[in-house]
Parts: structure tokens; sequence; C-alpha cells
């Protein structure tokens, strides 16, 4: 059975330390990317205001079916709870705004529906998320397998910090070998990965990569999810997980008005490049109390933080 490096990982990941103001940004992340992904989003909000990660890939309910392809043995709603009570904890008194990436979306957004939320941020923020609705919840076996090769791609180039071509219909017609082949090829191209990579290497990092959006989609398959409580507001990365898509499903979940806002970069850049960090932060910002400074909004300013 594949297991994890014996480490003892960490769900809080504190950045920032809020100022007086005590006004705390909390983005719950789902894992693929490290969590270290985020100093970006840091380094782009003003002084004094903190910024507190919310890892879901630390806690083993959610990490270990990514790993040994069983069903998940914990809900969408039991891993909100367990983030919510460790928001409530860090936030104390002071007063927070809240986002969630990708499948991080879907937990930030019920933990709003929760009964303990209590006092609410003034909107959620959404980051390239897809509703957790029936018909954005595709079976398994309808799995798009070109998506899923855009997907990697898109994942692998993050991770390995070069841009590979990517469009709709580029895998269109392919198996797994035959895409994962293309894939490599760019990969090279890129400078992505070195030109002996073997195909059965990329092969097992593309089954690891599925099998967590498998686990994905069988947590949100089992999911009810609830109307908001709160605005909502999304930023669509430029090339988003769903081309063409212009709200990832949200409006039905949406009971208190939905703002869809473009961001740059792609479904994973869009967490490293500056000049994403800054429309992240001033969506973020944009309900903070009266004192909380705007963030600053120049890439040049925020090209020293990238990862």
């Amino acid at each position: 059975m594949p297991t994890r490096p014996r480490i003892t990982p960490r769900v809080v990941h504190r950045f920032r330390e809020a100022g007086p103001a005590g006004h705390t940004v909390f983005v719950v992340h789902p894992g693929a990317l490290p969590a270290t992904v985020h100093r970006t989003l840091a380094a782009a909000l003003p002084e004094g205001t903190g910024l507190t990660v919310l890892d879901l890939s630390a806690l083993p309910e959610y990490w270990e079916p990514a790993l040994t392809g069983d069903q998940p043995s914990t809900t969408v709603d039991d891993l909100a709870a367990r983030l919510l009570e460790l928001l409530l904890a860090e936030v104390a008194g002071g007063s927070f705004a809240l986002a969630g990436w990708s499948f991080g979306g879907v937990v930030a957004h019920t933990m709003t529906t929760l009964p303990a939320a209590g006092r609410l941020p003034g909107r959620l923020v959404l980051l390239d998320s897809i509703a957790p609705t029936e018909a954005y919840t595709p079976a398994e076996d309808d799995l798009d397998q070109p998506m899923l090769l855009d997907w990697f791609a898109m994942y692998l180039g993050a991770k390995r910090g070069r841009q590979l071509p990517g469009a709709p219909d580029r895998y269109a017609g392919h198996s797994p070998e035959s895409g994962l082949a293309a894939v490599l090829e760019a990969s090279v191209g890129a400078g992505a990965l070195p030109a002996d990579t073997s195909l059965p290497g990329l092969r097992k990092l593309y089954d690891t990569f599925v099998d967590g959006l498998l686990r994905n989609n069988r947590l949100t398959a089992a999911h009810r999810p609830r109307p908001a409580a709160l605005p909502l507001v999304l930023l669509k990365a430029e090339r988003s997980l769903i081309h063409g898509d212009p709200d990832l499903g949200w409006p039905e979940l949406a009971a208190r008005g939905l703002t869809v806002l473009p961001c740059p970069g792609d479904h994973y850049t869009m967490l490293s490049r500056s000049d994403s960090a800054a429309v992240i932060a001033h969506a973020l910002l944009a309900d903070a109390p009266d004192g909380v400074p705007a963030p600053r909004t120049t890439g040049e300013e925020l090209s020293a933080a990238r990862p």
C-alpha cells in the first residue's frame, strides 16, 4: 500500500500574522500544489493583514483515499466542520475573509453553511472552483479523458515552473497512453522534464493525479450542498478547468448573488503569478472592515515573492 513520508503534516499554515486590526485571510487548499504556493498572495496583501492556509492534504481522512483508491471514509461536511473549528480557533475576535481554491472552494462553501459557522465574512471567494452540483459531478465512467490529460499538463507545467501548450481539443481522440506520450513530448520540449523521462514513470504520476481527482469526485457525488448564506465571488482563471463555461455551476447555489471575475493564468498558475495574486487580494478585501488597507497592485512589487 502506498504511504506518505514519515513527517508530521500541518493543516494550519500561518504565512502572515494579522496586525492590530485583526483581519486575516483564510484560504482552503486541497493539495496538488504545496501550500507554500500561497506566499505570492501573502506578498500581495497589505501590511497588517494576516494569511492562514488550511491545508486539506494534511488530513489523513482526505489524502489516504487518493493513495489507496478506496472510497473516502469522510464527507465534505465532516472536512468542513474540521476546518471551521480550526478557523474559529485562529480568528478569535478579529475579522476575516475566506477563499477556497479548486476542491477547497467546495469545502469553504460548506464551512459557511454549517450551523457552527456563526458570523460570516462579507463574501466567499472561489478560486476557479467547480460547484458541487449534480450537473457538474459526472459519473466516473463519464470523466472526459482528453480533459483529464489537459488538466494533468496544466498541473505538470505549474509543478515544474514551465508553461505547457494546451487547448480544449489538444488531446481529443487520444488514449491515456498516446495522450501521455504527447504530454511527455511537450514537457521535454518546454524544459519541464528531462529528456530521459520514461513514459511508465510519467504514467505513475498521472495515475496518482487522477486518483486525487476521483477522490474529490466521490466526495462531491455524496455531498448535498446547501445554498450559500453569503454572496459568492468566482475568480475564473483564463485557462480554467472547464473551457468556455461562464460560471462553473455556481448560480444554482448563489442565493445571495454571484459575481464572476477573470483572473490571469491557468487553474494552477493563478496561485503563483503576481498579477493573479493582486486580483485575488482585491476580491478578498473588497468587504474588509474600515481601517484595513487596500492591497498592493503592481506586479513589480510582488514578483520577488513568487515561489
